[in-house]
């Protein structure tokens, strides 16, 4: 699978618990303006996609599209439509594609979102965050409810899937008035709902005012009990949790999504955006070897970056400020910032923390090729493997259960304790 990823880095103000690669200006030099956007991330694609040739790297049709941000629909929709548009062009769509966009509820109407569904989208996710109104202040979201009803109902009019995100933990949101915000996400009749727990970094502007004290600190015990709330009402609902912070009717679950938690090739696009890559050819450029970005950021389109054996990945990350992401493209040069190998030992850590947040579950069969593939054996003779009566005391904890076909799958014990869960397994494995 090969997905696309679209970072657009515009919002109309910043939310006080936000430490996304956001910005407020129109205009941030470079070319990097929000009315140039969609001609920038289109010539970044051109780039991208000759990087991938120069590297024989040769991806089937796009599977997933997602735009993210930032606010993506603070762009209007036939720039949207056009960066889709290049996507097809550059590098084919598959029929069956799920194509999102991350809208803010503000910022779309009927009209806005007809003319996404008339270019190719497939799916809006709303940032709903609460339905209670002084959790939203606290959030510093502008929306209304009434907003996301009504942008909710206008994606179903044009036949478009929705999700809604909401945030659970917010300083003084009482378990009512989570409550509220979980039966009023599931009464929209959506078929996804993502809830996350609120992480509130030290330079934000919430960050700030609770090391002030003018905000509680969340509470751990709380943003269980919420979960739980959230599990429980999604339960009953029909919505099942395909991943640790994501339920959905079965069929609805995001494709997007589940290509990060299965960790297979995509492209990022604009001012911080990751890619990654499962395996990059040799490629006849043995004049660069090195994985680290020229000064100042930014490759050549020809120059043959990242060069690793095939039996190594490749993650890498855009240059974060606009100016200087836009910089290097209008030098001709992919905006890279940096970029590294996975190591196979790597790449095994990767596969045991992205599969333990999977209802699906983490294939044994799959980790213990990965083990010996990373050279973990205790002999070359000798094959290092985990199994399934290694793995009984957490079974015994309540935080895992092992299917028959040997897929390892958190309880919902061990999504809440998930970090634990997943540094035992690294025990078990040695890594």
């Amino acid at each position: 699978m090969f997905e696309v990823y679209i970072h657009v880095p515009f919002c109309l103000r910043r939310c006080g618990y936000c430490d996304f690669n956001t910005y407020t200006a129109t205009d941030l030099g470079a070319g990097a303006s929000r009315g140039n956007y969609a001609n920038m991330v289109i010539r970044e694609m051109k780039l991208t996609k000759q990087w991938q040739l120069d590297h024989g790297i040769e991806e089937p049709p796009v599977s997933t599209v997602f735009f993210g941000g930032g606010t993506p629909t603070i762009l209007a929709a036939r720039d949207l439509v056009a960066m889709l548009d290049a996507v097809r062009k550059i590098w084919s769509i598959a029929p069956d594609a799920e194509i999102t966009t991350e809208a803010n509820p503000d910022t779309v109407n009927e009209y806005y979102i007809n003319e996404l569904a008339a270019g190719g989208f497939t799916r809006v996710s709303f940032g709903m965050q609460s339905a209670v109104p002084h959790v939203l202040k606290t959030l510093d979201r502008t929306h209304t409810p009434a907003n996301v009803a009504a942008g909710v109902n206008a994606a179903n009019k044009a036949g478009l899937r929705s999700s809604v995100d909401l945030i659970y933990g917010a300083p003084g949101e009482s378990l009512d008035d989570w409550r509220t915000s979980v039966t009023t996400a599931i009464d929209l009749g959506v078929n996804h709902i993502s809830a996350y727990a609120l992480t509130v970094e030290p330079t934000t502007k919430m960050g700030r005012q609770i090391a002030a004290g003018t905000l509680p600190k969340p509470n751990d015990d709380d943003e269980a009990a919420k979960y739980e709330i959230a599990d429980d009402l999604f339960a009953a609902a029909g919505l099942e949790w395909y991943e640790v912070s994501n339920w959905a009717r079965p069929g609805y679950e995001s494709q997007h999504n589940l290509g990060y938690w299965r960790n297979v090739d995509w492209a990022g696009l604009g001012p911080g955006a990751h890619s990654h890559y499962n395996a990059v050819t040799e490629a006849d450029h043995p004049q660069s070897a090195s994985l680290t970005a020229p000064a100042g950021g930014g490759c050549p389109a020809d120059a043959g970056l990242g060069v690793v054996s095939v039996s190594h990945g490749l993650r890498s990350w855009d240059i974060a400020h606009p100016r200087l992401w836009g910089t290097a493209i209008n030098e001709n040069r992919v905006p890279w910032a940096d970029s590294e190998t996975i190591t196979p030992e790597e790449n095994l850590e990767e596969l045991i923390m992205l599969g333990l947040r999977l209802h699906e579950g983490l294939d044994l069969g799959r980790i213990n090729r990965a083990i010996n593939d990373a050279g973990m054996s205790s002999t070359p003779q000798t094959l290092r493997t985990v199994s399934v009566d290694q793995l009984a005391p957490m079974i015994s904890e309540g935080l895992i259960t092992v299917s028959d076909n040997h897929r390892v799958v958190p309880t919902r014990r061990g999504r809440l304790l998930n970090d634990s869960v997943i540094e035992q397994f690294f025990d078990f494995v040695g890594v």
